[in-house]
Order: C-alpha cells, then sequence, then structure tokens
C-alpha cells in the first residue's frame, strides 16, 4: 500500500486525532465503517480521540450504531481508560459512561492471559484525577477498589506513590484494602515513605496502616525514608497524632 493509500484509509483517525470535526463528519459519511478500522497502532479513531481530548470528536463517534464504549486497542486500553488518563478528561469520561462503558473493565495489555490486569481507576489514581475518581465511584455500577494489577498493586498503592493524599482518603472510603502488600511487599505506607510523602504516609497511618510490616527485603516502611527530615517529619506527626511507630 502507498503512503497516499494509507493516508486515506486511515484518514479518520488523524481527523480524530486532530480535532478535526468537519473532517471527521465528513469522513463517516462517506464510509461508516471506518470508525471501525484499526490503524497500524492498533486503534480505532475513538481511541485517538480520546487520547486528544476531543469531546465533540469523541461525542459523535459514540453516537455511530456500531459504537463500543468497551472496544480495545491492540494495548488493551479501552476509550474509557485514556480518558481517565488524559487531563482535564472528565467530559469525555461523562459521555463514555452516558453510553455504558464498562468501569471495571480490565486491561490485559493485548494478551489475555495475563492475570490480575489494570482497570481505570489505576490510571486514575498514577494520575490523581480525583474528579474523575468521584465520577467512576458515583456510576451505577461503582468501579471498584479492591482489584490488583499484575504487580499486585491496588489502586491506593498507586496513590501512596505520587503523594495524592485526596486520592488515597478516597479510595479508602471505597474498601480499599490499607494494608496489602504488593509483588514487592510494600504496603501502600511504604510507597508513601519511600517517595517521601509524609502527608500521605500520616494519613495512611491515621487510618490504620500496620507500622510492623515488611517488605521483601526486610524493610519496614519508615526504613525507606529518602532522608533524615522526611523520617523525623513522620516521626513528628505520627507522635502529634497518638500514633505509635
Amino acid at each position: 500500500m502507498s503512503s497516499s493509500e494509507q493516508a486515506d484509509k486511515y484518514a479518520l483517525h488523524a481527523a480524530a486525532r486532530e480535532g478535526k470535526l468537519s473532517a471527521v463528519e465528513s469522513l463517516l459519511n462517506a464510509d461508516p465503517k471506518s470508525s471501525q478500522r484499526k490503524d497500524d497502532d492498533g486503534r480505532l479513531p475513538i481511541h485517538w480521540a480520546a487520547s486528544s481530548n476531543q469531546q465533540a470528536i469523541v461525542l459523535l463517534l459514540s453516537e455511530q450504531k456500531t459504537f463500543d464504549p468497551d472496544v480495545e486497542d491492540d494495548s488493551g486500553w479501552t476509550p474509557l481508560m485514556i480518558a481517565a488518563s488524559v487531563k482535564d478528561g472528565e467530559a469525555i469520561v461523562d459521555i463514555l459512561l452516558q453510553r455504558g462503558a464498562d468501569v471495571n473493565q480490565k486491561n490485559s495489555n493485548g494478551q489475555a492471559s495475563l492475570s490480575q490486569p489494570k482497570t481505570a481507576l489505576h490510571f486514575v489514581a498514577s494520575k490523581n484525577n480525583l474528579e474523575v475518581a468521584r465520577k467512576l465511584f458515583a456510576n451505577k455500577p461503582a468501579i471498584s477498589a479492591r482489584v490488583r494489577d499484575k504487580r499486585g498493586q491496588y489502586p491506593l498503592h498507586r496513590a501512596a506513590a505520587v503523594g495524592s493524599t485526596p486520592m488515597v482518603k478516597l479510595l479508602l472510603e471505597h474498601n480499599s484494602p490499607l494494608n496489602a502488600t504488593d509483588n514487592a511487599g510494600y504496603t501502600a505506607l511504604h510507597h508513601a515513605v519511600a517517595e517521601g510523602h509524609g502527608d500521605t504516609a500520616i494519613a495512611l497511618l491515621k487510618a490504620g496502616a500496620e507500622t510492623d510490616k515488611r517488605d521483601s527485603d526486610g524493610y519496614l516502611a519508615l526504613d525507606l525514608a529518602p532522608d533524615k527530615e522526611v523520617r523525623k517529619y513522620i516521626e513528628r506527626e505520627a507522635e502529634n497524632e497518638g500514633i505509635e511507630l
């Protein structure tokens, strides 16, 4: 296939990615089936529109008769997972939820044999998209905070690692395991301390995080403090809260 033929074949994908609404409308009218065609990156136009935060184009594509809100690209990403990972992607998340997107669908990285894959909440927690997380929990059915990824991590581990105290609190409010360990033996507290997020560590301690759990190398969470100042801060604040370390 020549480069010009390939460009024609995937013109809808390019228009969706670049936010060219009128071009998308024309291309859909000329060839409705093109919305269901994967390009060389294994993506449909809806995946590109979601990743580029093109709200009007996502809305238009979602109105097609053959639209599947849970369709995966070749990496296992659904439009909802992509939108949940994009800054200011709340409007697109709303559209996809209204179209019936499955909030608990798991990303398998294109390999059905992988166990414990991610859900949209893992991406949301990693990106600290608090408003999107609230939307996913408000959905019926609500998203689960009790799904591990292939590293054995719950969304809480990710939220702790990026130091998002509000996300940590939200996840705990929605029944996230607090003291579970990942494949490296890290609890959420280990992650928070290791990354130097003292405030998040204190929030976890106030919620009842266990301080006597050791990781796979035998380290307690407090042993992983990146410097003396972080450790002193956690010790001081824990003492103020009446928490014994």
